[in-house]
């Protein structure tokens, strides 16, 4: 009677066991790059770091919030410039959540507005500015709009890491003023360039007229190699000898006669 009797105690203690095993135990599993935020009752209790974690008891409820960076993508806003000239900008933001308990519990929804700051930011910044230094001045409104970001967005848990203006669309006309422009301009070098080809030249030749004046045996030297150029490329030289033509002897021009001096 007494071994009956204990069986049916094991018996009901072990099913006894099991039911409160499997009604108040629970397995939570946070993947890698995220944290679990576990809930009881509508309640937060605790961060659960990656793996497997084990709880015990009731109304548990767990979300998970990704930690790894992400791109936000800001794509045509429209923006006035100080110069008052309406254009779109398009952008890119680096960003990490480094604090999920704030960014799920400071604010309804943290994505829109990480995305409003971004905006504001980039009408104050722009704003700021004419439209002809936008174009040039790519990396210094970046670095503005993150010390403008960044400030706003840490009080609900975010990091940003960078942003980065990546298009401006002008309007039509504008586009057609900077292309006339461009092109004045590179007119203008291309003109100057020649102008500085063509002094350069003219002082070479008048360099290479003094020395031929006081070298006159030099110009003999000159149609020797060009005698020898025509002979190396097959072509049929017809040669005519200068009117300043001076012949060598022993390798040597004639001695120049002076003028006799006026008395």
């Amino acid at each position: 009677m007494n071994l009956e009797l204990i069986i049916i105690l094991l018996t009901v203690a072990t099913v006894a066991a099991l039911i409160l095993r499997h009604t108040f135990r629970h397995v939570f599993v946070v993947p890698e790059g995220y944290v679990g935020l576990l809930y009881q009752h509508g309640k937060f209790l605790a961060q659960l770091g990656v793996g497997r974690n084990i709880r015990w008891g009731r109304g548990f409820a767990l979300t998970h919030q990704d930690l790894r960076k992400a791109l936000l993508a800001v794509t045509g806003q429209e923006v006035l410039t100080a110069d008052n000239v309406s254009l779109k900008a398009s952008l890119s933001v680096s960003y990490q959540v480094v604090d999920p308990v704030k960014a799920l519990h400071g604010t309804q929804n943290w994505p829109s507005d990480l995305h409003n700051q971004v905006q504001l930011a980039l009408r104050v910044v722009v704003g700021e500015r004419a439209v002809e230094t936008l174009a040039t001045q790519r990396q210094s409104v970046a670095a503005k709009l993150l010390a403008l970001v960044q400030p706003e967005v840490a009080k609900f848990g975010i990091q940003v890491h960078a942003v980065e203006l990546k298009d401006l669309m002008y309007p039509a006309e504008l586009k057609r003023a900077f292309a006339e422009s461009l092109k004045a301009r590179q007119e203008g070098q291309a003109a100057l360039e020649r102008a500085r080809g063509e002094s350069t030249a003219l002082r070479n030749l008048a360099n290479a007229a003094r020395v031929l004046e006081g070298n006159p045996e030099l110009l003999n030297l000159r149609l020797l190699q060009s005698i020898t150029a025509a002979q190396s490329s097959g072509n049929t030289l017809v040669l005519g000898i200068p009117a300043g033509f001076v012949p060598l002897k022993h390798g040597k021009g004639p001695p120049r006669v002076e003028p006799p001096a006026e008395s």
